[in-house]
């Protein structure tokens, strides 16, 4: 496989949301895993390389903060290059009666701007780590970081001399925004700075659409669901960056076995997660590829983010459908650039996805011309 460079061509495509008036342009990722399907070894190299980096500038950290959904992922990966015993967690917007602390902060330019993190742990696992590592996937105004680092210091007294270390796959900082970093605390890492361009006028000419559901009637994809060799670790909650992995590697392992014999000799493979549930499945994506049994292995997730539709040149996201959500049927949740598999296979950490959003995916999979659909289910097995 051929090495890929960490650019701007390889990195950023300019899509248009929709319903967001704080802010009209999304940066898409392609190799991230999230909107656009990317080969899973291709993805996961990225995210170790910038661990890599990150470990070595800033080393001691034992405590990585991951932000969901997009970079639920990097944050995993960057947490295991920090060390086997590195604390991973990352922020939700998902409700869990076993905790019993959330910090709450506002992701202001989101279409979802409550965001929350399990603090229950949080005062002995950041009292351990000399350094906080705070990871997006892209900055813009790092006023998402300023504000959960206000809150994290409102909560626990302690961290008031922290050192905090924001850090991101894409950074568009400019000169004024990061000295307000600096001001509060923070230190910024990324992997590729972008220039200071207008994107709100660079995705003004576009002419979006939203995604629709797919239509009722037509080809669905013939639906098995499985049960995962064990629950999937809940990093919403902090897990332990080395055995995580490690436990992800093993359901991966587990699940590449059980469904060998369905995998397409010379087909079409698609990993897809859910949500912020992104990083076991770029890891099964991963191990089907290593099998050498499919030509292609393709991963990208669901999500909530609301993204405009549209096929003028240059834009990436020209297909999507509109879906019930895997947690949530009363959800909205989206796919985007759903292509033709010979088999799709969902890895997910919902205990019971919704009947509703199989039903969807089975539709919006047949008329892609997929004709099977396998879930996984990672979540709580009782």
């Amino acid at each position: 496989m051929e090495a890929v460079e960490y650019t701007a061509r390889t990195m950023l495509r300019l899509a248009k949301r929709r319903n967001n008036k704080k802010r009209t342009y999304l940066l898409v990722n392609p190799l991230q895993g999230k909107h656009l399907p990317v080969s899973p070894t291709v993805s996961l190299t990225m995210m170790e390389h910038f661990g890599r980096r990150l470990a070595a500038r800033c080393p001691g950290t034992k405590l990585v903060i991951g932000f969901a959904e997009t970079a639920t992922a990097v944050a995993a990966a960057a947490a295991r290059c920090a060390g086997e015993d590195c604390i991973y967690i990352h922020t939700t917007r998902e409700e869990s009666a076993a905790v019993k602390n959330w910090i709450c902060f506002q992701e202001e330019h989101s279409h979802a701007v409550e965001q929350k993190l399990c603090g229950d742990s949080l005062a002995r696992w950041s009292a351990a780590s000399p350094e906080i590592l705070l990871i997006d996937d892209e900055l813009s105004t790092g006023k998402t970081m300023r504000n959960i680092a206000v809150q994290l210091r409102a909560a626990f007294p302690e961290l008031e001399s922290k050192p905090f270390a924001a850090a991101s796959l894409l950074n568009r900082l400019t000169p004024e925004h990061s000295a307000r970093l600096r001001e509060a605390g923070i230190s910024e890492e990324y992997l590729l700075k972008l220039p200071l361009t207008d994107y709100t006028e660079a995705v003004a000419g576009y002419d979006i659409v939203p995604a629709e559901p797919p239509e009722q009637q037509g080809a669905q994809a013939a639906v098995e669901v499985m049960d995962t060799c064990a629950p999937l670790q809940d990093p919403r909650r902090g897990v332990t960056a080395g055995p995580y992995a490690a436990h992800c590697e093993v359901v991966a392992a587990a699940a590449v076995a059980a469904v060998r014999e369905q995998l397409p000799r010379h087909g079409r493979v698609l990993v897809l997660g859910t949500e912020e549930c992104m990083y076991p499945a770029l890891v099964l994506g991963k191990a089907i590829e290593e099998t050498h049994i499919a030509v292609a292995v393709r991963c990208h997730a669901t999500t909530r983010s609301p993204i405009g539709i549209c096929t003028q040149p240059g834009y990436p996201i020209t297909s999507g459908v509109r879906l019930p959500g895997f947690y949530d049927a009363a959800r909205e949740t989206y796919l985007y650039q759903l292509d033709a598999y010979d088999l799709a296979i969902v890895l997910t950490d919902a205990a019971e996805p919704s009947r509703e959003a199989l039903d969807g995916l089975a539709q919006a999979l047949g008329q892609s011309g997929c004709g099977r659909l396998i879930v996984l289910r990672g979540g709580n097995h009782v």
